[in-house]
């Protein structure tokens, strides 16, 4: 099947044809007003786009979450970005990109700049103590989503998982070596069981696993808006699945390397990037501005999301004619194990920032517990751990 290099008509005959105004509006739309992280969102894509509108085929949705599932970036965007791309080329997957992200950067510039100026007042620093215990929780309850949807019963994948959970949680920092080497050893093990029952090898996987895989380095130098841009390229380039899965690497990299942010500053940009809609790594505009202002948070959201597009855009033509390949399997299988393992250590290393007083514990247990029983947005959780925060801090003052 032939990749889409301009403004064209659906892949297949099932879809509508709709005028790319609207098809765009939509993506605008979803953006602003899309709550509940990654899964959430691709669900309103398929309920919206698939099954309600029947703008994008069923066999192209699919295919374009088997290619977020893949790649490196977070799955939300990279989705969008791949149903741009089916109804408009390359240039439709930029314009949807723009779209999507468009609301939420916009959003999280004027909560950067209150936050700067208003951080220092009881009232701020009373919400995000309420709000950065809830966040826990969140993260703690998409850790375990996560081990549940990518590592069912592989003991090989448990054994990753654990690695990394400890590792991340040890050296409160994420190696990036280790999700490759997570990567080539399920790749490895996958080929060799093709080759054990085919007695042949299959290496047509080998140029996505090169992309995909190719390791970034960056020196502990002062926040340039050079510096900013480049770490952020690095940490889009290892963002698999989760928009949550950035918050290891972001952690280790900007508060333990770089020092551009405290530890409760660092917590306060993953609780304004859950009470923002849009995709979740929206948080690196947060951390842009308070390290370098305006141009900053403008360098970190274009570094981000550049290896996202360039990961969706680039293979698509390939993925569309190798995508069930074992091998490209195989990697993405590990990379999703070591992932997960470091949501899971991260969130260890943020609890014990957090959750400071029996207060913050039991707001960071009840987000979980809620998550875990019931289908409740995180936002009213958010909301409810913002009001409690404003009446522990009422109290103590009183």
């Amino acid at each position: 099947m032939q990749a889409h290099t301009s403004p064209a008509t659906p892949a297949t005959a099932d879809a509508i044809h709709v005028p790319a105004w609207q098809f765009y509006l939509y993506f605008l739309r979803l953006g602003a007003t899309g709550f509940g992280g990654p899964i959430a969102l691709a669900g309103f894509m398929q309920r919206d786009l698939v099954e309600q509108k029947r703008w994008i085929s069923r066999e192209d949705y699919t295919d374009g979450l088997a290619l977020a599932q893949l790649a490196p970036g977070p799955l939300a965007a990279q989705l969008a970005i791949y149903l741009g791309y089916v109804r408009g080329g390359r240039v439709g997957a930029t314009i949807v990109a723009a779209c999507f992200i468009l609301p939420s950067f916009l959003m999280v510039w004027a909560l950067s700049v209150a936050y700067v100026r208003f951080g220092g007042l009881p009232w701020m620093q009373a919400l995000f103590y309420g709000i950065g215990a809830v966040v826990i929780g969140v993260i703690a309850r998409s850790a375990q989503k996560l081990t549940a949807l990518t590592l069912g019963r592989s003991p090989l994948l448990w054994a990753i998982f654990g690695v990394m959970a400890i590792t991340t949680a040890w050296t409160e920092r994420e190696i990036a070596w280790m999700f490759i080497a997570a990567g080539v050893l399920t790749t490895l093990i996958a080929t060799w069981r093709m080759a054990r029952e085919e007695r042949q090898l299959d290496a047509s996987g080998a140029g996505l696993f090169a992309l995909a895989s190719a390791p970034l380095a960056t020196a502990a130098v002062p926040p340039t808006l050079t510096t900013v841009f480049w770490v952020f390229v690095k940490a889009g380039a290892f963002v698999f699945g989760s928009g949550l899965a950035i918050v290891p690497f972001l952690y280790g990299e900007i508060v333990q390397v770089q020092g551009w942010l405290t530890d409760r500053q660092f917590l306060d940009a993953v609780a304004v990037a859950m009470i923002t809609p849009g995709p979740v790594v929206i948080t690196v505009a947060f951390i842009g501005y308070l390290a370098a202002g305006t141009w900053g948070m403008t360098a970190a959201a274009v570094g981000v999301f550049l290896p996202v597009y360039v990961f969706v855009v680039l293979p698509a033509p390939y993925f569309r004619k190798h995508r069930s390949q074992p091998q490209i399997k195989g990697f993405v299988d590990g990379v999703s194990a070591a992932a997960t393992g470091a949501i899971a250590g991260a969130a260890w290393v943020l609890a014990t920032r957090a959750l400071v007083d029996a207060w913050t514990v039991l707001l960071a247990v009840t987000a979980f517990v809620v998550l875990w029983r019931w289908k409740v947005s995180e936002l009213w959780l958010i909301a409810g751990g913002a009001l409690v925060g404003l009446l522990v801090a009422g109290a103590a003052r009183s």
